[in-house]
């Protein structure tokens, strides 16, 4: 197969000692754009045992990778939970009856699209609140020894997202040492991420050095997140966090790469032989669940002119759900929004299940008719989305695209909504 000639000559460029060899090969391959989210919850495994509580039954390994390349046109998937050990007997399953295969570059290929194996861990550490990070491991027995790692230092190894007994750093250099890539979850929501509720800096929970690249999360793009000067660093990701299936891509990145494979991500994150994240399809902020503060009690966004006063001007409650927009504003060390030279563009997008009118009957007969979904949502011209949900609703697609839809801000846990300007 293509996939394995490809990894399997990269192998032998990786043996040349100075590295001309390499650098031929990888301008020899074609480079092409796939779509990737990487982050991916399992709600069940294929025999009905819970992995993420509060994901959808649906949400097996083998129907994750079906809605990845069937309807979705996601070409690299980061399904999280695969140290789950029931997880891993259906993977199992899935390769001996043929259905999937491991490939050379790393990862597990389903018709088109690749899986990329990965964890995520809880950790809490003092001073501040719990945050989950990413893993990912290049193979099936990489993941099953980082299960071996992890099942004396969490309470139960079958569940999702586990409090992990070890500091955020132990775990880093633990992963590292197996060849893993390590990215800071959602990382400025209030529950769960690392700036947005246990620490002002990366540097106060990780080595710097060791962080593969950054999740931003549904309620931060690249212009709010390039306010705080220690992110120029890293590659921006902007992935699901899928709870069902309706949800996989509804954040997504273009990379460039010679094919779909662990070893691929690992060089677009890096910016290496050509290898690079084209752009970054993220939700708009508003529309994240977290964008601005929120009164608990009385149900009400914050308004902005009140967001560092500590209560809410409406009932006087001081126990806020602290927004990202503001989390950032109390992190930046810039007065203004600065962008790398090779950052690429963020752009927003809007995932099917969000337009008015488009159910899941509309959605189906766009995939049996149109195109997948990134295709839709990106690619398609205004006219034959018009012939299967007519003009208004075309026209609203091809708005965000232009950046011409209104958001109302999202916040306290419920979506922001949109309307054409």
């Amino acid at each position: 197969m293509r996939c394995k000639n490809v990894a399997s000559r990269l192998r032998l460029a990786h043996a040349d000692a100075n590295g001309l060899v390499l650098t031929m090969i990888a301008s020899e391959l074609k480079l092409q754009p796939y779509y990737a989210d990487l982050h991916v919850h399992i709600g069940r495994s294929q025999d009905g045992q819970p992995i993420k509580i509060s994901g959808s039954k649906n949400l097996t390994f083998v129907n994750i990778a079906k809605e990845a390349s069937m309807r979705k046109g996601i070409e690299l998937i980061g399904i999280i939970d695969c140290h789950s050990p029931s997880v891993q007997t259906d993977i199992l399953n899935s390769l001996h009856s043929g259905e999937m295969e491991e490939i050379a570059g790393g990862g597990i290929r389903y018709r088109n699209t690749t899986i990329v194996l990965g964890a995520e861990m809880e950790v809490k550490e003092e001073s501040g609140g719990p945050f989950h990070l990413l893993v990912y491991l290049p193979s099936l027995q990489a993941m099953q020894e980082w299960t071996s790692w992890m099942k004396p230092k969490v309470t139960n190894i079958a569940l999702s997202s586990q409090r992990i007994r070890v500091s955020a750093r132990e775990l880093q250099a633990e992963l590292l040492a197996r060849g893993g890539l390590l990215v800071p979850a959602h990382v400025f929501t209030p529950h769960r991420g690392l700036l947005g509720c246990s620490a002002d800096r990366l540097a106060d929970r990780l080595d710097p050095d060791g962080i593969a690249a950054i999740e931003l999360g549904l309620s931060a793009d690249s212009e709010m997140a390039g306010y705080l000067s220690e992110l120029d660093r890293y590659p921006f990701l902007t992935n699901s966090d899928a709870h069902s299936t309706g949800m996989i891509g509804r954040e997504c990145n273009e990379l460039l790469l010679a094919e779909p494979s662990f070893d691929e991500l690992n060089r677009a994150l890096k910016g290496q032989f050509g290898r690079k994240i084209i752009a970054n399809y993220g939700l708009h902020p508003e529309l994240g669940k977290y964008h601005t503060t929120y009164c608990n009690r009385c149900k009400k966004a914050i308004p902005q002119a009140n967001e560092f006063s500590g209560e809410c001007p409406f009932c006087g409650n001081s126990k806020l759900i602290r927004g990202v927009s503001g989390r950032i504003q109390r992190l930046a060390d810039r007065e203004q929004s600065m962008q790398p030279a090779n950052r690429p563009p963020y752009r927003a997008q809007v995932p099917l299940s969000f337009f008015p009118g488009v159910g899941p009957a509309k959605r189906e007969r766009l995939f049996t008719e149109v195109g997948t979904e990134m295709e839709v949502l990106h690619r398609i011209p205004r006219e034959r989305l018009a012939a299967v949900i007519g003009d208004k609703t075309a026209d609203l697609i091809i708005g965000v695209r232009e950046g011409k839809a209104v958001f109302t801000p999202g916040s306290g846990g419920s979506y922001g909504s949109m309307s054409q300007s």
